[in-house]
């Protein structure tokens, strides 16, 4: 239940504009989060709450929410709420980088559930991105990684036995395997592809994204060497997530 405060600012804030009702509802959440009365992680009024707070249609409520959410201001988890969003977070598109440190540097906490380690035979396409043959071994994971409880990423990760034997016996609790695999075998050249994608129900599930909600994937292969090291899928909700990257033209 959100405080009657919280409601009461937001009625105030209403304007008397002539837009759609819904635009209005948007502006005035909006104006909430800019003046700082919402913080980021708050959990902002139930639908139920804003129909009967401003007296306006469940239907107006929702597309507001809804598109709120797309557009970076709210998150909305299944299950649990809707909660303030903080400014986009960014991974690097022109750099490799641990992504714990990239939730360390926003001063926030990393943790991580492995969901599956294994040793199997690679698949034509897997082998083909590893430049191994089909069926030769080549170690998978899968893990979601989490800033302050909240999943940022899945990452799908195939790696290569030969440049790095002991994947297997790292504990993907304590470490990411960047620190691991930049050890194992230094980085010399990484490869990324990146697209807009529909998130499976189970990844709409591990990443808790409403059913509308995009996904940005990248995809990634680094390099030691002339030997490819791993080929990575990296999933992240696109309505939390931004790319950055940045180059010099040297003239």
């Amino acid at each position: 239940m959100v405080d009657q405060q919280t409601l009461l600012q937001l009625a105030t804030a209403m304007s008397d504009t002539p837009a759609p009702i819904y635009q209005r509802v948007k502006q005035a959440i909006i104006s909430q989060i800019r003046a700082g009365h919402w913080q980021p992680h708050q959990r902002v009024p139930s639908e139920s709450e804003l129909v009967n707070e401003l007296g306006v249609s469940r239907m107006t409520i929702n597309r507001a929410l809804r598109e709120l959410t797309s557009e970076g201001f709210l998150i909305r988890m299944q299950g649990v709420g809707t909660f303030v969003a903080e400014a986009k977070a960014h991974t690097a598109l022109l750099e490799v980088h641990n992504i714990a440190d990239e939730i360390a540097a926003r001063g926030h906490r990393h943790s991580s559930k492995i969901l599956e380690l294994q040793a199997r035979p690679a698949n034509d396409e897997e082998a083909t991105a590893l430049g191994i043959q089909p069926g030769q071994r080549l170690f998978y994971s899968q893990i979601v990684h989490y800033e302050n409880d909240i999943p940022v990423q899945i990452e799908d990760r195939c790696v290569n036995p030969l440049v790095a034997p002991d994947y297997m016996q790292q504990d993907f609790d304590r470490v990411t395997p960047y620190i691991y695999l930049m050890q194992a075998a230094p980085l010399t050249a990484g490869e990324h592809i990146v697209e807009a994608v529909v998130p499976t129900r189970r990844e709409r599930e591990l990443l808790q994204l409403e059913d509308h909600e995009p996904g940005l994937l990248i995809h990634r292969r680094t390099w030691s060497g002339k030997t490819v090291v791993t080929s990575a899928r990296l999933l992240y909700p696109g309505s939390r997530y931004q790319l950055f990257g940045r180059f010099t033209n040297q003239v």
